[in-house]
């Protein structure tokens, strides 16, 4: 198969994954991948981690999107050679853009299955993964680590890391969770917040590799942190601020990519979001799956109480249509152009 090569952006001017999405378990399905899509052209969209496990043997299409989702990565979670070549073949089929390898999850049901962030201390398995899935396919192939876990935490052992995925596996692009991974004693929530963040040791990293594509991620939170990362990074990952304020994503083309196109308003994009979800509540999806992830879209604004308040004990009841998010929307005080 051809080269692993960074794709571009929609404009061509940068690196597709200058800005994206990190992939969030219950959070970054189909409906969220939607919603942020309304808001950026250029995001790069990572699907929740998915295990080969779940797509060969489960019941269910565990690969399904929305066309519109594009560019969207599939993120996949295993260690089996062959199996992560089958379900990254399937996965080129079914038109995504990317394929990731999570090698950052530390829960214990991920260990349990010799995948995630445990993998970090099989370099060279997780080489074989990479080879595996390139060799049937020709979109890129990238990896999602830590920068350590447990007492493997020195930056010798993360640059020998990245040296053997790279130089055998052929992984020409990394993403980088700036915090290091406690295997036991700490929850995957507490591993997302406990292990202070090393931004530096990234920093590092890249120029230590300035041959390979990098984007950081963990903590970031504003356009300001964002453009500081870029001056070191080819990108940056944003994630549970991308899900709780969610309109950051409105500004993401221009900011970050030099897009003229004009600011979506909230509430523009609410009513973008109208057709979405008359589509899929006609084809049997619950209004409730779709709009909890439009909770955070007023966040900080007045009447955005009143926003989550009417969605949240409105749009689980059965029937609950459309109007639940017109009602919502009704509570935004009229006069506020946003």
């Amino acid at each position: 198969m051809k080269n692993n090569l960074s794709t571009q952006s929609v404009t061509g001017d940068f690196p597709m994954q200058r800005f994206s999405v990190a992939p969030m378990l219950d959070w970054t399905d189909r409906h969220c991948r939607y919603f942020h899509r309304i808001m950026s052209k250029e995001a790069l969209l990572y699907t929740e981690m998915v295990t080969t496990g779940a797509i060969i043997h489960g019941k269910g299409d565990f690969l399904a999107y929305n066309e519109e989702e594009h560019p969207v990565a599939l993120q996949l979670g295993g260690s089996n050679p062959i199996d992560l070549a089958r379900c990254a073949k399937l996965a080129q089929e079914r038109g995504y853009d990317e394929i990731n390898l999570n090698v950052g999850c530390p829960s214990d049901r991920v260990q349990n299955g010799m995948f995630g962030a445990c993998l970090m201390g099989k370099a060279e398995l997780v080489a074989q993964c990479v080879t595996a899935m390139r060799d049937v396919v020709d979109i890129p192939v990238t990896v999602k680590t830590r920068i350590g876990i447990d007492d493997q935490d020195s930056y010798e052992f993360l640059k020998d890391f990245i040296h053997v995925v790279s130089e055998k596996g052929g992984c020409d692009n990394f993403t980088i969770h700036a915090r290091k991974a406690w295997l036991s004693g700490l929850s995957p929530k507490e591993n997302r917040e406990i292990p202070p963040l090393d931004y530096p040791r990234v920093y590092q990293l890249k120029q230590d590799f300035a041959h390979l594509t990098m984007a950081i991620n963990g903590g970031i939170k504003t356009f300001e942190e964002m453009e500081e990362h870029l001056k070191h990074m080819d990108g940056v990952m944003v994630g549970r601020e991308a899900y709780q304020s969610p309109y950051l994503m409105a500004e993401v083309d221009q900011r970050l990519f030099g897009s003229d196109r004009p600011v979506m308003k909230r509430r523009e994009v609410v009513e973008a979001m109208y057709p979405y979800i008359e589509k899929q509540l006609a084809n049997g999806s619950y209004l409730g799956h779709i709009t909890r992830h439009m909770l955070g879209l007023f966040q900080n604004m007045p009447g955005a109480r009143q926003w989550r308040r009417h969605i949240s004990e409105n749009a689980h009841k059965p029937g609950a249509g459309i109007e639940v998010v017109q009602q919502a929307l009704d509570k935004i005080p009229a006069h506020l152009d946003v």
